[in-house]
């Protein structure tokens, strides 16, 4: 399974991030995987944005929920995040990343939050913000 984020690099801010994951090896339908977004700030620990799963449901951070969104395009085996208004906080590596839950979102939700205990993983792409 491999997995490729794009995205525009340099943003001002109050515009909006959108990065792209390319999905190959795997349909991102697949029964029981997850597909998610993880950031790292510069000096920070990982983030986790959110999550969409196998059937279209997403899943948010409480504290970016307002400013974030997940979607996805099964033709082309992709997945969208978009984050609203960016400042410069909302710089770092943007990473997609994907993993099979096997007893369920509610009883894996702690896994799934911790933005480190995903099974496949993009390369990551850095996103700035201009100050």
């Amino acid at each position: 399974v491999q997995l490729q984020e794009t995205g525009p690099g340099l943003l001002n801010p109050a515009q909006t991030l959108s990065l792209i994951c390319t999905v190959s090896g795997r349909s991102i339908t697949t029964n029981g995987y997850y597909w998610g977004w993880i950031r790292q700030a510069p000096g920070k620990g990982r983030e986790w944005l959110g999550a969409i799963a196998f059937s279209g449901l997403t899943y948010y951070n409480p504290s970016l929920k307002s400013r974030t969104a997940i979607f996805r395009d099964t033709t082309n085996n992709q997945f969208t995040l978009q984050l609203t208004a960016v400042t410069p906080e909302d710089r770092g590596v943007y990473c997609c990343a994907g993993t099979r839950v096997i007893r369920g979102a509610t009883a894996e939700a702690g896994r799934l939050v911790s933005g480190i205990d995903y099974d496949d993983w993009g390369q990551g792409t850095k996103d700035t913000v201009s100050s």
